[in-house]
């Protein structure tokens, strides 16, 4: 009787710590597990991505930042859609930005695409630098969603636009599951409207909302605003 109740606390101990290494990666991916994890992002995350990007206007010579880049593919994706512009990426996952490198090996070498490791909250570019930001499943995580928002309105030109692109949010459909899981990462789950309101507390402008309810997807679009001008 021993012997079965041993095994089964060794199966659950297991289990739990399996759970535990990946909750971690979701949030910051590391070492081998985190390039690992992130090249199973990159499956994983095109779709959504393409729905997204779908809903952001970009020029075919556009500047444009990848916030929380990930494995890289949406910055691959975003290097197509501006063939005659140039696409930065930034994350602060060391695993990320290796696997991120790797997948757009090519584009970097022909100076097309530039990835460095950073925090969303001290973005190391300076003001008016991009037409375009994206940021694809990551703005969970960042610390302070607001203060966060106002930094990249910071790097964007006047008139660019930011679009968050995400398939977690707090009334999605069949998303009880995703409650539970934000809780374990220690994330923010934001309703569609609190979505909304903290890019208009960020100060974007004619903010949009585009929500495919039935696959659970949103993508929220704001515009960094042009400086009233003097009368």
């Amino acid at each position: 009787m021993i012997a079965p109740l041993v095994a089964h606390a060794l199966r659950l101990s297991v289990a739990v710590v399996l759970m535990l290494v990946l909750v971690r990666q979701c949030r910051k991916p590391r070492w081998w597990p985190g390039r690992l994890f992130a090249y199973l992002m990159n499956g994983s995350h095109r779709t959504v991505t393409a729905w997204g990007l779908g809903h952001l206007p970009l020029a075919k010579d556009g500047i444009i930042l990848d916030v929380g880049c990930g494995g890289g593919r949406t910055i691959l994706e975003l290097a197509g859609l501006a063939p005659e512009g140039k696409v930065y990426g930034i994350d602060y996952s060391a695993a990320s930005v290796a696997v991120a490198r790797r997948t757009n090996a090519a584009l970097i070498a022909s100076g097309r695409v530039d990835i460095q490791r950073g925090s969303v909250s001290s973005l190391p570019f300076s003001a008016g630098t991009f037409d375009a930001v994206t940021a694809v499943e990551t703005h969970y995580y960042w610390p302070d969603l607001v203060s966060d928002l106002r930094e990249v309105r910071r790097v964007l030109k006047p008139g660019g636009r930011v679009a968050i692109i995400a398939e977690t949010y707090r009334g999605k459909r069949f998303g009880t599951a995703d409650v539970v899981a934000m809780r374990l990462l220690g994330s923010t789950l934001l309703t569609v409207d609190q979505h909304r309101d903290a890019f208009l507390a960020a100060g974007f402008a004619d903010v949009s909302v585009f929500e495919e309810y039935r696959k659970g997807w949103l993508c929220v679009v704001g515009a960094n605003a042009p400086p009233a001008q003097p009368r």
